[in-house]
């Protein structure tokens, strides 16, 4: 807890293009949370190596995913959004955790199944300690709170194990965390493939769209969607594509899937389409425009990274010391 506000963390990995789902489903569901919590937002660019990036471009979208993350309404005096590689406690405390994580605890992770499956030629020592060092970017800010969806509910159980764990042998070191239940948020579907969730790296780019993406291309991919030989627009399980553009056209304008639904009597598909790519725009217009005006202000961002790297590095560290002084490692002397 910090200043009588209970400690919320999240992030997101600095690889890719950003979609319209992750801002309906995650980011956008963030904007108001600072009023309640204290709030960590990291730019997760340690996680983004069990990959291999090209040094520039990598450098790059890192610093742009910080930028989004204001361009879309984040506040940065209100929250603490940093670079994850810029507090060394991070890598630390991974390092320190792993000792009291189970190699069975790892061997259970699905998402290391997936990902090595996926990535056959690089199944590497840091994907498999991935949930490590995610219990470690989430227990050094002593959080309460983790916004947690299906695909990341594991990471948290394993987190609350370790943690749990530590704190069974030294006393109450680690806050143990909880699952925040974010209000009812958009699970946004591939526009191609709408049985599987909009990702940022589907290889058909017609199944995402990114928030970079300018209006003509919005248009284009919406035209192109996914629908069925029907011409009803209503929500429904038989009628996955459909329901998919529901739910974006709904969530970017604030309505209800029923409020929605009436919008679209007796309007055939094409006009549907064609509204939801103007819902859309209208959302990711003022946010390209202000992530546009931000990237010409280097000495400010720079100010911010350097500001909220500080904040996040003095409460890391603050439970980092704790933890090495419950496993007896020698505390550097202080200079005279």
């Amino acid at each position: 807890m910090i200043d009588d506000k209970k400690v919320l963390y999240s992030g997101m990995q600095a690889t890719g293009n950003l979609t319209i789902g992750n801002y309906l489903g995650a980011l956008k569901n963030w904007l108001s949370l600072n009023e309640e919590y204290e709030c960590f937002w990291g730019v997760m660019d340690l996680h983004s190596l069990t990959v291999r990036q090209q040094p520039a471009d990598f450098r790059k979208k890192a610093r742009n995913l910080l930028v989004l993350y204001i361009a879309a309404g984040l506040d940065p005096k209100k929250n603490c959004i940093y670079f994850q590689s810029h507090v060394s406690a991070h890598a630390e405390l991974s390092w320190l955790l792993g000792c009291f994580t189970y190699m069975g605890e790892l061997n259970r992770m699905t998402q290391f199944k997936e990902k090595a499956a996926k990535h056959t030629d690089n199944i590497n020592a840091g994907l498999f300690t991935y949930p490590v060092l995610m219990a470690a970017d989430i227990l050094l800010y002593q959080t309460d709170f983790v916004p947690v969806g299906k695909d990341q509910k594991q990471h948290l159980e394993i987190t609350r194990d370790i943690a749990e764990r530590f704190n069974g042998i030294y006393g109450d070191v680690l806050t143990i965390p909880e699952p925040y239940i974010m209000k009812a948020g958009a699970k946004i579907m591939s526009l191609q493939d709408p049985a599987k969730k909009m990702s940022k790296s589907d290889e058909n780019i017609n199944g995402s769209i990114y928030l970079m993406d300018d209006p003509d291309t919005i248009v284009r991919k919406c035209k192109r969607a996914v629908t069925d030989s029907e011409s009803e627009v209503r929500y429904s399980e038989e009628k996955p594509g459909v329901s998919n553009l529901l739910e974006i056209y709904s969530t970017c304008l604030g309505k209800s899937i029923e409020e929605a639904e009436k919008d679209f009597v007796g309007v055939g598909y094409g006009d549907f389409k064609m509204a939801v790519a103007e819902a859309v725009i209208s959302i990711l217009k003022p946010m390209q425009e202000e992530y546009n005006r931000l990237q010409k202000e280097k000495d400010y961002i720079d100010s911010i990274i350097l500001e909220n790297d500080e904040k996040a590095a003095y409460f890391a560290n603050k439970t980092l010391r704790k933890v090495k002084k419950k496993l007896g490692l020698t505390e550097k002397p202080r200079k005279a």
